[in-house]
């Protein structure tokens, strides 16, 4: 790995900035390995956390990673409650994994895009913040 910095860095700086740069590609490394059973466990805490009340409704028969998601995040099938989220979301921070996450999984309760699954899914406190850089990665790579 090479990590640029700035000339005028001192060698505290400088052991820093390498020190923080590394941990974050470990945390993407970490990300990118993310199994399916880890990706059931987080949806499973996310929907006990920002959808209680729905108790087990809100948690999908099948919940997996998928390659063949060419135009959306994720998506949610109802009828046979399973839950398929793209590949592409695995490397991105987990603020934005988390909302895809939550999103599809708000579908087993409501279907569509309606006014109450907006209520559901900006429980979600970074919702409007990943929204917003999910519009920001279509921008520049479309989906």
């Amino acid at each position: 790995m090479v990590v640029l910095i700035p000339s005028q860095f001192s060698r505290a700086e400088e052991s820093e900035w390498v020190d923080k740069m590394l941990a974050r590609l470990a945390a993407r490394e970490q990300r990118s390995h993310r199994s399916d059973n880890d990706l059931a466990a987080r949806g499973r805490q996310l929907a006990a956390r920002y959808l209680p009340e729905f108790g087990s409704m809100v948690h999908p028969d099948s919940i997996r990673w998928v390659a063949n998601q060419h135009g959306r995040w994720g998506s949610c099938t109802p009828s046979d409650r399973s839950v398929r989220i793209s590949e592409k979301v695995r490397d991105m921070p987990s603020w934005v994994s988390d909302y895809v996450i939550l999103h599809e999984i708000a579908h087993l309760v409501i279907a569509g895009h309606n006014a109450r699954f907006w209520e559901l899914v900006q429980r979600y406190p970074r919702c409007e913040r990943a929204r917003g850089y999910l519009e920001g990665v279509s921008a520049v790579q479309p989906i």
